[in-house]
């Protein structure tokens, strides 16, 4: 394997054979090109690669100025640009953005304005940033970085190569496997929204499980995982939450699941493994769905899922007066229903007469 690359102000540079050697694929043109970015076909300029999935801009393909493309290996030749075969260009592009990607620097050490208790358990070969506050008894193995400002609680444990982003709160006994990343704002381990009644006033219920959270997993920013009222919340290896989601105690998430922004993801709700969940889309607690599951944006879940496959409940918008009309009708498509029955009942009898008359062969003058 050929090792060519080297530092650009975006991270490496590799030249295009560089990358077909790590990466596979077939290479047409040119290897010498010297690639340092990702961009896409319409903002590419010299340097960067891009990629092209769908013929229907070929036209966007030939109007662009990068220094490489990535396409299909079985789409006719649509450039004279450096190109890359493969059968996947979005993940092959995607796989290029890694091997691109600037390496975050790791220098281990503590921040003198960090405050870690005394019997935490700190691999010397981490990273504690500014303000962060370490809890007792808390493990973090080697390779993690603990962000600016971030708050581990008591008897928390964090994998190797984990990253917390700033102002990350972890509370206690909850755990993340190794090579997390965890971003900005997210809170982990808060009590579950766990309420009784008793004589007209609510009674808080101590949620007294944790959280635990595989390898490999990534937290968007100002997402939420609660902790288990009794059991575990328990996300799986290889797990994908984006911004702003909400997921309730006693949830479980399996492995390699995807969850776009702003989900919400009620108590006891259990989700299988490699499905995708679009945005703003909502689980209802104490239901199952299946492996494989789809769920498109704004989509409520309130049944279990038995089966594997792409469900879908948006209501499309429409202009505010039809979107009323229509609105009205379907909330009064039950009625309507019934009367469309009754009146097929009719006319199948009215046609019954008709013929009888027709032909002599009714009830009357036998």
């Amino acid at each position: 394997m050929r090792n060519k690359a080297r530092e650009s102000n975006a991270g490496i540079a590799l030249s295009l054979e560089d990358i077909v050697d790590r990466l596979g694929g077939t290479l047409r043109g040119p290897g010498k090109v010297l690639i340092k970015r990702v961009a896409s076909l319409k903002n590419a300029g010299e340097g960067d690669i891009s990629f092209l999935s769908n013929l229907r801009y070929r036209a966007v393909l030939k109007q662009s100025r990068a220094s490489a493309v990535i396409l299909s290996s079985d789409t006719p030749i649509v450039t004279t640009l450096p190109t890359v075969l493969c059968e996947n260009p979005y993940l092959y592009f995607a796989e290029v953005a890694i091997l691109l990607a600037p390496k975050v620097a790791l220098s281990p050490g503590r921040h003198a304005t960090a405050t870690v208790e005394d019997d935490a358990r700190v691999s010397p070969l981490a990273r504690i940033d500014a303000g962060a506050y370490v809890g007792r008894r808390t493990k973090i193995a080697a390779g993690v970085i603990v962000g600016p400002g971030c708050k581990l609680g008591d008897d928390v444990s964090i994998g190797k190569g984990t990253r917390l982003h700033a102002n990350v709160t972890i509370y206690e006994k909850c755990s993340i496997g190794q090579r997390g990343i965890v971003h900005s704002g997210a809170v982990i381990g808060a009590d579950g929204f766990g309420l009784a009644q008793k004589d007209g006033r609510w009674l808080k219920i101590p949620q007294t499980g944790r959280v635990v959270i595989g390898d490999d997993v990534e937290i968007g920013a100002n997402t939420a995982i609660d902790r288990g009222a009794l059991d575990d919340t328990i996300i799986e290896d290889g797990v994908k939450l984006d911004n702003l989601i909400q997921v309730g105690h006693n949830v479980r998430i399996g492995a390699h699941t995807a969850i776009a922004g702003c989900v919400g993801i009620a108590g006891s709700a259990i989700i299988g493994r490699h499905c995708t969940i679009g945005g703003g889309a909502v689980v209802l607690g104490h239901i199952e769905i299946a492996d494989k599951v789809h769920i498109s944006a704004a989509t409520l879940i309130t049944k279990s899922i038995r089966s594997s496959g792409t469900y879908t409940g948006a209501f499309p918008f429409d202009e505010h007066g039809r979107w009323g009309r229509t609105a009205v009708a379907i909330k009064n498509l039950a009625e309507i229903s019934v009367r469309v029955r009754e009146l097929e009942k009719s006319a199948s009898t009215s046609a019954v007469r008709s013929v009888d008359a027709a032909t002599g062969t009714g009830r009357k003058g036998k």
